[in-house]
């Protein structure tokens, strides 16, 4: 996928928001406050950090050359995908919705019943 796809598939997810905290060249995308993506789009190829379950992290890994860990993040619970078209699109979309599942069920009730 390309950056623009990916952008397009993140701002699709409800009560996402789009920062850059970290300046012009670093997306941050958030649902209820916290971060669940990082897009860093000045860089070649774009890379794209997204939260993963530790142990499927793991396994993403060892399979694929283009998914590593989380670079500047917590390489227990994050990978950076490195978007050189080498991945398949059906599995950066599973993975966007896998980190942003796991960010949303981790939100406060509080906060969850605020966004609905």
């Amino acid at each position: 996928m390309y950056a623009d796809d990916v952008r397009e598939v993140l701002l699709s997810k409800a009560h996402v928001s789009e920062e850059t905290p970290f300046g012009p060249g670093v997306l941050v995308y958030k649902v209820g406050g916290k971060m669940f993506a990082l897009l860093t789009i000045e860089e070649v190829p774009v890379r794209m950090n997204l939260k993963c379950d530790p142990e499927r992290a793991l396994e993403l890994r060892d399979r694929y050359e283009s998914i590593i860990p989380g670079y500047h993040m917590n390489k227990k619970h994050w990978n950076t995908l490195l978007l050189d078209q080498s991945l398949a699109e059906n599995l950066t979309r599973e993975l966007i919705d896998h980190s942003y599942e796991l960010v949303f069920a981790a939100l406060p009730k509080k906060v969850k019943s605020r966004l609905g």
